[in-house]
């Protein structure tokens, strides 16, 4: 049976028994769950959002710091809101064709994904 809280740690992961804040697992599966072949991909989805559609950025291969600073700067292209979740820049809207010029005009390979 796995360790689940420590008065030390706090509450831990069941898989590598590290703090949750410190989990080794999470950040392996984020890496590996996004398809690394230097293609960027453009969505649209509204799941788990009340039916509000957000536009979802994936594949880009910068940093951290770098993806916050082209976050900001797609959300300035748009006049709209979004964050930068796990590597994942969600734009508020559907702004697919926008983010697609912007993209390409910054060098990068763009491709709409989804439906």
């Amino acid at each position: 049976m796995a360790l689940v809280y420590s008065t030390e740690k706090g509450r831990t992961c069941s898989a590598c028994g590290e703090a949750i804040g410190h989990c080794r697992c999470k950040k392996m599966a984020a890496s590996q769950k996004l398809p690394n072949d230097g293609v960027v991909r453009i969505s649209r989805e509204t799941k788990g959002r009340k039916g509000k559609g957000v536009t979802l950025v994936t594949g880009l291969p910068v940093s951290e710091n770098e993806l916050k600073a082209l976050s900001k700067k797609l959300k300035q292209q748009c006049s709209t809101g979004g964050t930068v979740k796990d590597g994942v820049i969600e734009i508020q809207g559907d702004h697919r064709e926008k983010l697609m010029n912007e993209l390409q005009s910054l060098g990068y390979t763009v491709k709409k994904a989804g439906g």
